[in-house]
């Protein structure tokens, strides 16, 4: 049996074949009108009346253009657009005898049986003419044994549109075997043929048949059920994909390629997080915000975020020309939002800093700038030390000055008994600012959260490159943990914490469970349907320099103070004499001029005693420390 051709069939000879269908249907309702037995005075008349109605058949068609759409891909629509065209024509017909009658011989030219008999058979005949078409083209073309069985988590509305769209997708090779619902009035009925299975149903529908794939077509499912769901699957290698928001389907429709892989995000989903949106509304509402790190990870979704708050300005502020220039189309493409300024620059230069305090004078500052990568910094400590210290004291200094309200840093679990630069570098900005709130008018806040799911050099994105290239997937350590939370999340709560905040705190954040590095690496591999040790590796390749094997959220001498939000807690960290710790750093910065490592990484360490380097050229410092004390004691 051969496939029906790939190319479409032309219009006109739709428009044909409509045409002949309608000659059947008319010619079958005087015939069944008449009982198969025309009078003689009808048949002589059909020479005028057959050309009368494929005229005015003819003109609908083109008027209501029945014929122009793609037959194979024929659906509800095109069978409401022929119902239209026959009715229409119908009506035409009716018309045209009331004016014979009244106006000409008093006769009908077309019994009124017989064109309601022909409405019938026009429709029937021209909705199955492209039915039948469909389902041939469908099953030639992608046969039922050469489909892979799919289910549907989700029998509503999404449910039902995702089967669809796979039906109408010749090139999808799927087919739906069930559907899967908890609504107790579904369970075990069918939804276009297909059984509605409780979800507790999946092991059993796993195990009894070849299931590819599950998609997950469900608004209401929640995130509990997403990730039980989605476990089950990894554990069978079962593809699990999901129909996206419907805000994002092309002219209100889905389309199979819309469908996506689901997200290693997804299974570290946490519920919503429930903002205080009238405090926070309250505290950016008509103010010039200034965004330090915009065109980053964490910048570029604070500033996304403050759109809905109605800001007066906001002046994103970054040395990333081009990345700045994407989020400036983002912003006016996407967001429709026009009341910001793009400022290039550093923060570390303090002139470049002041002119633009004078010229846009805001009132609250989020600095998300710094250096983060920690191998990076541990063999570039003088430029952790320009950034992420100097940086930040200028434009703590410089906010001072300008009397801005707020001042809300974005921190690191790096910086909590930190083992490498990066994480000293961090933690003396924490000090420095902490102990700035003890003199100025400006509110210095400090917000400390972990590792966010896809932020620039994140293991996520470095997974992902990884697996498309066919491996190795490369993990430093088997016993690796880190902390992750959502990068809209994090965002939520910094927006959260400088709105609660009085000054002078070190937030925290709920981070959740610490997970493993290795089980991440392993589920991201599964989730794009590869076999770990089959088609892809995993490759150990140690602690890097400075690298932690888990992560920490309190220092040693800290525990914590609840907020009323649930997901945020307040840091009791020790207090620092301003004018001590300002003199400390000034002079870390003079010896940063030298570009001497390890007496930078030295001076580091007495400003943060709980520095201890590890798996680094550093640690002979914490011995020479450690040797010193040890003098002393004797």
């Amino acid at each position: 049996m051969f496939p029906f051709p790939k190319t479409y069939v032309p219009r006109w000879i739709v428009f044909l074949i409509d045409l002949g269908i309608c000659t059947v249907s008319i010619t079958l309702a005087f015939l069944l009108r008449f009982n198969f037995a025309i009078p003689e005075n009808y048949v002589d008349s059909l020479s005028f009346i057959l050309p009368l109605v494929l005229f005015i058949r003819s003109l609908t068609f083109l008027i209501f253009r029945s014929y122009a759409g793609i037959i194979r891909y024929s659906g509800a629509r095109d069978t409401e657009r022929i119902f239209y065209v026959t009715i229409t024509g119908s009506f035409t017909f009716i018309v045209i005898n009331l004016v014979h009658y009244y106006l000409i011989n008093a006769t009908f030219i077309i019994p009124f049986s017989v064109i309601a008999i022909d409405f019938l058979a026009s429709v029937f005949f021209l909705a199955s003419f492209r039915l039948i078409t469909k389902i041939l083209y469908h099953e030639l073309n992608n046969p039922s044994k050469e489909k892979t069985d799919v289910i549907i988590y989700g029998a509503g509305q999404f449910g039902i549109i995702t089967k669809r769209t796979l039906d109408r997708d010749a090139e999808s090779k799927h087919k739906v075997l069930a559907f899967l619902d908890d609504t107790p009035s579904n369970i075990g009925k069918t939804l276009e043929g297909v059984t509605i299975y409780h979800p507790q149903s999946l092991d059993m529908l796993l195990e009894k048949n070849e299931v590819e794939k599950l998609i997950i077509a469900s608004e209401i499912i929640t995130t509990t059920e997403k990730q039980e769901v989605i476990e089950k699957c990894l554990q069978a290698n079962i593809k699990v994909l999901s129909v996206p928001d419907i805000n994002t389907w092309i002219n209100g429709e889905l389309s199979f390629n819309q469908i996506k892989e689901i997200k290693i995000e997804d299974l570290l989903e946490r519920p919503p997080i429930v903002l205080d949106i009238n405090n926070i509304r309250k505290t950016l509402l008509n103010k010039c915000i200034l965004v330090t790190g915009a065109a980053g990870s964490i910048g570029s979704e604070i500033v996304r975020q403050l759109i809905s708050f109605n800001p007066k300005k906001i002046i994103l502020f970054d040395q990333a020309e081009s990345p700045l220039y994407d989020m400036e189309l983002d912003l006016q493409e996407k967001h429709n939002f026009y009341n910001f300024e793009i400022v290039i620059g550093n923060i570390a230069d303090d002139y470049r800093v002041k002119r633009l305090f004078e010229a846009y004078k805001p009132s609250i500052v989020f600095h998300a700038a710094a250096y983060k990568h920690v191998p990076m910094m541990e063999n570039n400590p003088t430029e952790a030390l320009r950034t992420n210290v100097m940086g930040t004291k200028i434009i703590a200094d410089i906010s001072n000055e300008y009397n801005v309200e707020r001042f809300v840093m974005v921190s690191t679990d790096k910086a909590v008994n930190p083992t490498n630069v990066m994480g000293a570098s961090k933690r003396i900005a924490e000090i420095y600012i902490q102990a700035f709130n003890q003199i100025s008018k400006t509110n210095f806040i400090t917000t400390r959260f972990g590792n966010v799911l896809g932020s620039n050099g994140s293991a996520i994105l470095r997974f992902k490159k990884q697996i498309e290239k066919g491996g190795p997937v490369t993990v430093t350590h088997p016993d690796v943990t880190r902390y992750f939370m959502t990068i809209p999340e994090a965002c939520q709560l910094v927006l959260e914490a400088g709105a609660m905040s009085k000054g002078g705190e070190v937030f925290i954040f709920d981070m959740g469970k610490s997970v493993k590095i290795i089980d991440l690496a392993k589920k991201m591999i599964k989730l794009s349907g590869l076999l770990i040790g089959k088609d892809i590796q995993i490759k150990f390749t140690g602690l890097r320099p400075g690298e932690k094997l888990y992560e920490e959220l309190l220092c040693d001498t800290e525990n914590t103070l609840p907020t009323y939000h649930s997901k945020i807690m307040i840091a009791k960290v020790p207090d620092y004499n301003f004018e001590s710790i300002k003199e400390k750093i000034q002079d870390l910065i003079k010896i940063q001029k030298k570009h001497n490592n390890f007496d930078i990484v030295k001076k580091m360490k007495e400003i943060v005693p709980e520095f201890k380097s590890q798996n680094s050229v550093y640690e002979e410092l914490d011995i020479e420390f450690q040797n010193q004390i040890d003098a002393k004691q004797i």
